[in-house]
């Protein structure tokens, strides 16, 4: 059972199988948000995906940034990535003409950030989301 459908701009119907939204800054006792914090942070997101998830690979939405008018500090100017991180595991249909589609079919997981709690869904997802190249990045499987 799915959590939720999203149709990708290339027309592939994905499922959302596994969801798990945190806090973007969650747990930052000091400093503020800027490009080391945030490259940690991403970096530490998409290791613990490959961690949790070893036998489908994983892919990184490169995350879009904010840059409020604010005084730089020693790290630099401030940069706001969206207030929610996730990792969602996806399935659909076989990459692969020649695999029987009954048995088998295709996995990725993939690391974002978005600024809702909402949960992905159909075409009203985010594009950066609907614009993942599946076919290039998934992986085949057997059930």
């Amino acid at each position: 059972m799915s959590l939720s459908r999203i149709v990708l701009s290339s027309g592939r119907s994905i499922e959302l199988t596994e969801l798990r939204m945190s806090s973007t800054y969650g747990g930052m006792l000091e400093g503020y948000p800027c490009k080391p914090v945030n490259d940690m942070r991403v970096s530490g997101l998409k290791r613990q995906a490959e961690l949790a998830f070893p036998s489908t690979p994983v892919h990184l939405v490169p995350p879009s940034c904010e840059y409020p008018d604010r005084t730089a500090s020693a790290f630099g100017p401030v940069e706001v990535l969206p207030s929610v991180a996730c990792t969602g595991t996806f399935r659909s249909a076989a990459i692969a003409p020649e695999l029987a589609q009954v048995v088998h079919r295709s996995a990725l997981t993939v690391v974002w950030f978005q600024t809702a709690l909402d949960v992905p869904s159909g075409e009203d997802a985010d594009l950066a989301l609907r614009s993942i190249r599946w076919e290039e990045l998934a992986r085949d499987h057997e059930l």
